[in-house]
């Protein structure tokens, strides 16, 4: 089988989908493995590097149309899909909710199109979660980011001329990057609160040594089966924000990983709110390649408003490409080896696999995923 991976061209993007640790992985399941020159430039892995295990230099055009499986962390290009071969196996993250002339042309050229994102959270899934595994490295990335634009230290200093108190920092959501930027925080010696819509996650908010901010929402909220926080109502969410506003004024960071699976990311900061903060303060807002939860924020800006600097720099996983790269390598691996036929040295798309049938969003010139083609 031929596995092949391509250098990423979308801009700042710096992740590589397959390291040279993960391709020999690949290889010594007899697969053939072929690397677009530079892949792995961006994390200081020379194609030497991949030579040495067994991987082979192609041309693009070479893996498009050579590949039986294709590997990429960022969604194709409606240029490259014509030029795949028919058939083929393509994962990458897809953003397959607002993607919809992009999931057509991969129907519409018979390619078996696998999300990343739509890899169920399951127990035995774990492993190929690339999901969460970049949102782990996101919400470290976000805390250090803040450290770094931030005029205030985060740790508490006792010193000659007096004692320094330590930063106060607010996190809203806490699902695998929020209770990850929560763990950072502490680490670094910050003051820690959290909210979060689903009340199950409070004990692990408080394991991680951060207070939980309790907010009445009144109604329903929680999460759903696969482990992600249901959409609030108008009230519920001016409920939220209410709740909010006195601790965001009395912070001096905030971090926002507030998300709804497939939906745009709703606003929890408005403009009033950042208005009660303190000039210098700082926002990271991360959730806004979906949509953005501070009013004021934009894709891969920095703006300040009113002295407070609302920070909306997106792909934060790419901050720590080494990292991210060797983890989302991984994922991809246990993806396959999960599904390799060892007798004919193939992977097999078992379409009555639960986890195939989350992630598998077209097959056979058709979109199959219910929730993608409802």
């Amino acid at each position: 089988m031929i596995i092949g991976a391509l250098k990423e061209i979308f801009p700042g993007e710096k992740r590589a989908a397959l390291t040279p640790a993960s391709a020999s992985r690949l290889i010594k399941k007899n697969a053939t493995v072929l690397i677009e020159s530079g892949l792995g430039a961006s994390i200081h892995a020379s194609d030497e590097d991949y030579i040495k295990i067994g991987a082979r230099i192609a041309s693009r055009q070479e893996i498009l149309s050579g590949a039986d499986m294709l590997l990429r962390v960022r969604k194709p290009s409606k240029e490259d899909i014509p030029a795949l071969k028919t058939g083929c196996i393509h994962i990458s993250f897809l953003d397959p909710f607002n993607e919809k002339e992009l999931v057509d042309a991969l129907a519409a050229h018979n390619v078996a199109a696998i999300s990343l994102e739509m890899i169920p959270r399951t127990t035995i899934a774990q492993k190929m979660d690339a999901l969460s595994s970049q949102a782990n490295l996101a919400g470290y990335a976000a805390v250090t980011l803040a450290a770094e634009r931030s005029s205030k230290i985060f740790p508490m200093m006792m010193t000659p001329s007096g004692t320094i108190p330590p930063a106060k920092v607010f996190i809203i959501g806490a699902g695998v990057a929020g209770l990850q930027a929560i763990a950072t925080a502490k680490r670094l010696g910050a003051r820690v609160e959290a909210f979060d819509t689903r009340p199950v996650v409070k004990e692990q908010v408080q394991s991680l040594g951060a207070k939980f901010v309790e907010i009445d929402l009144g109604g329903e909220s929680g999460q759903t089966k696969d482990g992600y926080a249901k959409a609030l109502t108008p009230e519920q969410l001016a409920k939220q924000r209410e709740g909010m506003r006195k601790v965001c004024a009395a912070s001096s960071i905030v971090i926002t990983t507030a998300q709804v699976f497939g939906r745009k990311a709703p606003v929890v900061i408005t403009r009033d709110m950042v208005a009660a903060m303190k000039p210098g303060s700082i926002i990271i807002d991360m959730a806004i390649e979906s949509g953005g939860n501070v009013e004021g924020s934009a894709l891969n800006e920095e703006v300040v408003v009113n002295g407070v600097r609302i920070i909306g720099l997106g792909n934060l996983p790419s901050r720590a490409a080494i990292d991210a790269s060797e983890m989302l390598g991984a994922n991809f691996v246990n993806f396959v080896e999960h599904f390799w036929n060892k007798d004919t040295g193939t992977f097999d798309l078992k379409l009555d696999d639960e986890i195939i049938k989350g992630c598998l969003i077209t097959h056979n010139g058709k979109i199959v995923n219910d929730k993608i083609k409802g």
